[in-house]
């Protein structure tokens, strides 16, 4: 394959138009090739003109006469250019070339006409024996709709079930406030994550946890109204709209419906003329007819009068009561009360009590009290005391990912030997906001549990600061299967049969323990050194699921996600083996079985359409791929108790699982590795990056909870570092 480029826009540096405080610049990229013509030499602009983003990578290949012109807009007025340039890329390439190492990316400054700087950064392919050009170029236009490439890294959803407070119409979710916003029933402030609030989903009428009880304004986007706002309405008749109009704050006003601050210099909001109450513009139609109304004192006062009518009722059943012969007392007319609803535990402590029934020991009940009944514990080994890690004993060299949950650095021990580990870094702000504090623990558990299996990444240690959470693992320089299929398009049968094994290996030690994987993705398949796959990434693992139980959380990468889930049916194991489909596909023919342009016809596509299998697939292949995806869940290749159905199949025929299991089968592929501390498996996107941790706001990071992480600290005695 012949060298190319690979480009990076980094930024532009121009001055803004006078008048104007910044510009908010985007890049047009044109390529244009030099042909012949009666009249001499013409460029002419043979595909579309595309817009990366900063920061994003594109590839062109080495082409005599060809040349980039890149021109920088502003997104105020998409339609004026505010400067340009031109370079062919046999000039960059031979700016490449001079550097000492020619394999190496470098930063260049190229000037604008008619002022300023475009800041690129350049890499050449395929001139050097370093820097082959094996990878297909990105041109995201001459690919396929739904090839591999184009969609590129996928990130992973999780819908959970959220706890609905239901009160008066209003829908209650608990919710962290990262700013101080107002409580709309006491009007004190609330915020931070060591005291979490509710927001209405339908009208965001925001209060305390201890406030809801008390409120008596129902929710206005309700279709059913509570009978207490019905009693004020007809008993007390209180229905007084507010007389809003548009008002100009002078200092910091809070809304007194959202509770959240009204930004602005002028008109931020609305005020009532009657009895003062503030709000957003696009509050104003949730808020309910109450004006003049305080109502908390209201509450208050019927709160005072139930408990009147309480008495009375009490004191009119004491005194209608007799005494029973047996010397009960029993309720003349009527039946005796009902005893009152035990409280409906939550889902953490469902899930806390499943948890110690798992781990607990299996003794044989005996009867009688006392210690006769209980069998003696038993004697606690003495272990020397395991060594604690913090973040200053690392030194971090690059950044290998990033996503919504944090980055993953690489890293080394800042004394001592030369090892290398990879850090997963997850900000505890976030962590708490998206309810993730159980999946952490998941995660730390399996990641644990992996250091007995070979096809699973290996836990060092995990520790702590008051900001940030850290998982220390084994680093495996040799890249996930996203970057290699973005260089090959394509695997070879025997390569893709190898990583599918040893992935089905790591699938069913992970079922035979209870844990349903749910992330299967090319993202998530790493290779070591030597070629052999390693999942990672438990953060989406549901522990527990033992036949006949079933789970039903909606959760995956959209490509990956199985029908079942898709129609939000309870599920097992099977979700995994169709991931597993989903992604032998992706390897052997380096396209999605599945497409979509949006989410929903991606779905849809899921659930009803036929799967395409390109000619040059072997039968043995397509009879696999086809039983993987097949839509019955009870049919499903792989989901039978016997995990031989599936080794067994025609299509793993050369594969000796025995030596496989022990590592002893020969990789049909290795990654090239220069040295331990190796980032060119990696995607550039990231390891150009400054391997810095993101900051977190100092408030926030006081305000945190810190029992949450209590347990999270752990250093893996299976492992020496």
């Amino acid at each position: 394959m012949s060298a190319f480029l690979r480009l990076k826009l980094l930024k532009a540096e121009v001055a803004p138009a006078p008048g104007v405080a910044r510009v908010d610049t985007f890049a047009a990229v044109s390529i244009k090739e030099t042909e012949q013509s009666p009249q001499g030499p013409v460029l002419v602009q043979k595909k579309k003109t595309f817009y990366p983003e900063w920061g994003k990578c594109f590839d062109s290949h080495l082409v005599t006469g060809r040349r980039m012109m890149v021109e920088v807009m502003d997104r105020a007025s998409p339609e004026t250019k505010i400067a340009e340039m031109v370079v062919e890329t046999e000039e960059l390439s031979s700016i490449c070339k001079e550097e000492p190492d020619p394999s190496s990316a470098i930063n260049l400054a190229l000037d604008l006409r008619p002022k300023g700087k475009l800041i690129l950064q350049v890499k050449l392919y395929g001139q050097t024996s370093d820097c082959p050009a094996d990878r297909t170029p990105e041109h995201l236009e001459s690919l396929p709709k739904n090839a591999t490439a184009l969609r590129g890294r996928r990130n992973a959803i999780h819908l959970r079930q959220l706890s609905v407070c239901e009160r008066k119409g209003h829908r209650f979710v608990k919710k962290f406030f990262r700013q101080p916003v107002y409580c709309s029933y006491c009007h004190e402030f609330l915020w931070g994550f060591t005291k979490p609030g509710f927001q209405c989903q339908v009208c965001a009428y925001t209060s305390h946890v201890k406030c809801v009880e008390s409120i008596i304004a129902n929710c206005t986007g309700a279709t059913v109204h509570a009978t207490l706002s019905k009693n004020l309405k007809e008993r007390f008749k209180i229905d007084m709209p507010h007389r809003f109009k548009p008002h100009s704050f002078l200092r910091p006003t809070f809304c007194d419906h959202c509770g959240q601050l009204m930004r602005g210099l002028f008109r931020q909001g609305v005020k009532c003329g009657v009895c003062g109450v503030n709000c957003h513009s696009r509050c104003q139609p949730n808020i309910p007819n109450l004006c003049g109304v305080n109502e908390r004192l209201m509450a208050e006062a019927l709160k005072d009068v139930d408990e009147v009518k309480k008495k009375r009722l009490s004191s009119s059943s004491s005194a209608g009561s007799v005494v029973s012969p047996k010397g009960g007392a029993g309720a003349i007319g009527g039946a005796a009360p009902k005893p009152p609803l035990a409280a409906i535990p939550d889902d953490h402590e469902i899930y806390m009590d499943v948890t110690q029934d798992m781990i607990k020991p299996t003794v044989p009940s005996r009867k009688g009290n006392g210690a006769a009944g209980r069998a003696p514990p038993p004697p606690v080994p003495h272990k020397p005391a395991k060594p604690s890690y913090k973040l200053s004993d690392f030194q971090l060299i690059k950044v290998l990912g990033k996503g919504s949950f944090g980055k993953v650095l690489l890293a080394k021990l800042s004394k001592g030997n030369e090892s290398y580990f990879a850090i997963k870094a997850l900000k505890k702000d976030v962590v708490l906001e998206d309810n993730d504090v159980e999946s952490t623990f998941v995660e730390k558990r399996i990641l644990a549990l992996g250091s007995s299996h070979p096809f699973l990444t290996h836990l060092l240690c995990s520790f702590q600061t008051p900001s940030h959470l850290f998982f220390v693992m084994e680093y495996l320089n040799g890249g996930d299967l996203m970057f290699h299929i973005q260089v090959s398009h394509k695997f070879k049968l025997p390569r893709a049969r190898f990583y599918a094994a040893e992935i089905i290996c790591a699938l069913q030690f992970l079922h035979s323990k209870g844990i349903i994987y749910r992330d299967l993705k090319l993202d998530n398949v790493l290779l070591d050194c030597d070629g052999h796959a390693k999942l990672a990434d438990f953060g989406m693992c549901k522990e527990g699921v033992f036949a006949p139980n079933k789970t039903g959380t909606f959760c995956g990468t959209p490509d990956y996600i199985s029908p079942e889930i898709v129609k939000n049916e309870r599920y097992s194991y099977s979700v995994d083996f169709w991931s597993l489909g989903v992604l032998s596909y992706e390897m052997l023919t380096g396209q999605s079985p599945f497409s979509g342009d949006s989410e929903e016809e991606l779905f849809d596509s899921i659930c009803n359409c036929n799967v395409p299998f390109p000619s040059f697939l072997a039968p043995s292949s397509i009879d696999y791929l086809k039983k993987l995806l097949e839509r019955d869940p009870e049919k499903r290749l792989g989901c039978m108790e016997d995990r031989m159905p599936i080794r067994s199949h025609p299509f793993f025929s050369p594969i000796d699982w025995v030596k496989l299991e022990t590592r002893e089968s020969e990789p049909p592929f290795k990654p090239k590795v220069k040295s331990p501390g190796d980032v060119s498996n990696f995607d550039d996107d990231f390891t150009f990056q400054e391997p810095n941790l993101t900051p977190c706001d100092n408030r926030l990071v006081q305000s945190i909870d810190q029992s949450n992480f209590r347990g999270f600290s752990y250093t893996n005695d299976r492992i020496k570092i």
